[in-house]
C-alpha cells in the first residue's frame, strides 16, 4: 500500500466519525414525531365517541317520524341510561385493576328490596339508606375477602355472589315489589328534579365527576391502574395490590347498592328484578368506553357515553319495532365487537 493511500485512507478514518456523530446528533435532535402522534391519535381511543355520532345520526335521519329527536324521548334515554352510567363509573375501577364484578345487578335488586322494607317497617328513610348501604357494604367485603385474601378468581366468586344476593332477595320479598311512599326518599332517589334537572342525571353527573377526579388525579386512582397494568411490578413500587382489589371491589358493591335505591326511588318500589342484567351492560359500556379488559387503563367519561350509547341503541330499536330479545342479541354482539378491538395493554 502506498503512502498516499495509506493517508487518504487514515483521513477516510477520521473523517467518518465525524461524520458519523454529526448524523446521530441529527438523529437524536430531530423528534419522533409519526410514531408519537400515531400513538396518541390510536382509532380506537375515539371509536365509542365516533360510534355514537354516527349511530345518532342515523337514527335521526330514519327515525324521525318516530319521535326520536323528541325532546322528552331525548330525557328518556338519559334518564334510563343514568342509573348505568352511575355503575359503569365504580366498573371502570373494577375493570382497570384486572378484576370483573358480575354480581351488581342482583345486589342492586337486593338493595332495593331492602330500602323498601326498612321504609315500610321503620317510616324512616335515612334508616332505609343506611340498610341499604349495609347491603352494598356486606357484599363488597365479602366478594374482596375472597378475591385479595384467599385468591379465588373475582369472576367465580362474583358470579356465585349473584346467585347469592338474587335468592335472598327473592325469598326476603316472596316475589312480591315491595311499596315506597316515602315521597322524600323517592323524590331524591330518582323521583324528583333539581332546578330543571332530573335527580337521576344529577347522581350520573355527580358519579362522572367524582370518579374522573379520584382516577386520573389521586394517589388511589394511579394505584389501581399499576395493579392493572403490572400486579408484580406495583409490588415492587410499593402498591398494596390486594388492598386495592379489595376496595375496588367494595366500592363496586357500594355503588350498585346506590343504583338499586336509585331503582327504587324513580320506581316507587322495590324489587328483585330491579338490575337484572345490568352486569353486561356495565361490562359493555367499560369496554366500549375504552377502558381494557385486560387492565391497566380506565376511562370514567368513555364509560359515561358507552353507557349512553347502548341506551340511545336500545331506544333507537325500540322506535324501530324489534323486541327485548333482538335487543339482547345485540347487545351481545356489541359487547364481542368492543372485546375484540380492546387493548390488551
Amino acid at each position: 500500500m502506498t503512502t498516499q493511500s495509506r493517508d487518504a485512507q487514515s483521513a477516510h478514518q477520521e473523517s467518518t466519525p465525524g461524520a458519523n456523530a454529526e448524523s446521530l446528533a441529527d438523529d437524536r435532535s430531530r423528534p419522533p414525531e409519526r410514531p408519537a402522534l400515531r400513538a396518541r391519535l390510536d382509532w380506537r381511543d375515539y371509536a365509542i365517541y365516533i360510534g355514537f355520532a354516527v349511530v345518532f345520526c342515523l337514527f335521526a335521519i330514519f327515525l324521525r317520524d318516530d319521535g326520536f329527536l323528541n325532546t322528552n324521548n331525548l330525557l328518556n334515554i338519559a334518564r334510563q341510561t343514568a342509573i348505568i352510567v352511575v355503575m359503569a363509573v365504580a366498573g371502570t375501577f373494577v375493570i382497570a385493576s384486572a378484576q370483573i364484578d358480575l354480581s351488581i345487578g342482583a345486589v342492586a335488586g337486593l338493595s332495593s328490596v331492602v330500602v323498601a322494607m326498612t321504609i315500610a317497617s321503620t317510616g324512616s328513610a335515612a334508616i332505609g339508606i343506611l340498610a341499604g348501604l349495609g347491603v352494598g357494604a356486606a357484599v363488597g367485603i365479602v366478594n374482596g375477602t375472597l378475591v385479595a385474601l384467599l385468591r379465588i378468581p373475582s369472576f367465580l366468586v362474583t358470579l356465585a355472589m349473584l346467585g347469592i344476593a338474587g335468592g335472598i332477595a327473592q325469598w326476603m320479598s316472596n316475589f312480591q315489589p315491595v311499596p315506597i311512599l316515602d315521597t322524600t326518599f323517592t323524590n331524591a332517589f330518582g323521583s324528583g328534579e333539581i332546578g330543571p334537572a332530573p335527580t337521576l342525571l344529577v347522581w350520573a353527573a355527580l358519579a362522572v365527576g367524582v370518579g374522573v377526579v379520584v382516577l386520573n388525579k389521586t394517589r388511589y386512582g394511579r394505584q389501581v391502574l399499576a395493579t392493572g397494568g403490572n400486579a408484580v411490578a406495583a409490588q415492587f413500587s410499593g402498591v398494596r395490590t390486594r388492598r386495592i382489589t379489595f376496595y375496588v371491589l367494595l366500592v363496586s358493591a357500594v355503588v350498585a347498592s346506590i343504583a338499586g335505591m336509585l331503582y327504587a326511588g324513580r320506581l316507587q318500589t322495590g324489587r328483585y328484578q330491579w338490575g337484572t342484567g345490568d352486569e353486561l351492560s356495565v361490562i359493555a359500556a367499560v369496554v366500549l368506553g375504552g377502558t381494557s379488559l385486560f387492565g391497566g387503563n380506565g376511562r370514567v367519561v368513555g364509560s359515561a357515553v358507552g353507557a349512553v350509547f347502548i341506551g340511545l341503541i336500545n331506544n333507537g330499536l325500540i322506535l324501530a319495532g324489534t323486541d327485548v330479545s333482538q335487543q339482547i342479541i345485540i347487545q351481545g354482539v356489541i359487547i364481542i365487537i368492543a372485546v375484540a378491538l380492546a387493548k390488551k395493554k
